[in-house]
């Protein structure tokens, strides 16, 4: 029988990768996205995978919007926590609003996706819960530590899962990309991104493709004894 998988941000970038490859090792996908409602509806009309509109930072809307994923295609077994967002700024000139906002999206956002099926999976003895964290939670970033402070809490949030879900046959683990060929990175001035690609020992950006077969190992039936790892997929740039 075919797996039910949760991609949050699921329909654009890394999350687009993502959800192509769970449906590609047999799952039933449900991508979730924020407000772009044109790259949801192109994205579906090309893939096939299903879209869901949602903000992930309310947990009224999540719980609802899981239920829904649920009822059309069964309960969710992998839950990929990818969706985040950035308001970058140095500390001194961060705002409550832009820290708020990213705690509320990046770390908070966790929480009220995976809570919701928690207990279904623990019921069935089975889960794979995978959160898209970052190099930048693992080093810091200038003008980020709104965002690197969200990916460093979600790396506790895999650990602490790790044990709690251990004996019901649920992992969870963490992915830390370093800088991949988005949209995003893509936009930047080509200056910036050569002193980027500069600092990356592979002398490339990533592909969202090779993040994706991470998360598609780490949610197969062979990843069973990986549990509470993080994965750092950056090209040699950090070690930790």
């Amino acid at each position: 029988m075919a797996r039910t998988a949760l991609v949050t941000g699921g329909s654009r970038g890394i999350g687009a990768a993502i959800s192509k490859a769970l449906k590609d090792q047999g799952c039933n996908v449900a991508a979730t996205y924020a407000g772009n409602d044109d790259a949801a509806a192109k994205f579906t009309e090309e893939t096939g995978i299903k879209t869901y509109k949602w903000n992930v930072g309310s947990y009224a809307d999540s719980q609802a919007g899981i239920a829904k994923v649920e009822a059309e295609l069964g309960p969710i077994d992998i839950v990929v926590a990818n969706a985040g967002i950035t308001r970058d700024a140095p500390f001194h000139k961060m705002t409550p609003e832009q820290w708020q906002e990213v705690i509320d999206t990046n770390l908070t956002g966790v929480f009220n996706t995976v809570h919701p099926v928690w207990p279904g999976m623990r019921e069935r003895k089975f889960g794979r819960v995978i959160v898209i964290s970052s190099i930048n939670g693992q080093k810091g970033q200038f003008a980020q530590v709104n965002y690197a402070a969200t990916k460093a809490g979600d790396l506790g949030i895999v650990k602490s899962l790790a044990q709690e879900g251990a004996r019901a046959g649920i992992t969870a683990n963490a992915i830390c990309p370093g800088y991949i060929a988005t949209e995003m990175v893509m936009a930047v001035p080509e200056k910036v991104r050569e002193s980027i690609i500069s600092q990356i020992p592979t002398g490339r950006l990533g592909e969202p493709e090779e993040i994706a077969r991470c998360v598609a190992f780490l949610a197969s039936d062979d990843s069973g004894f990986i549990n509470g790892s993080t994965i750092s997929a950056n090209g040699g740039q950090f070690f930790v």
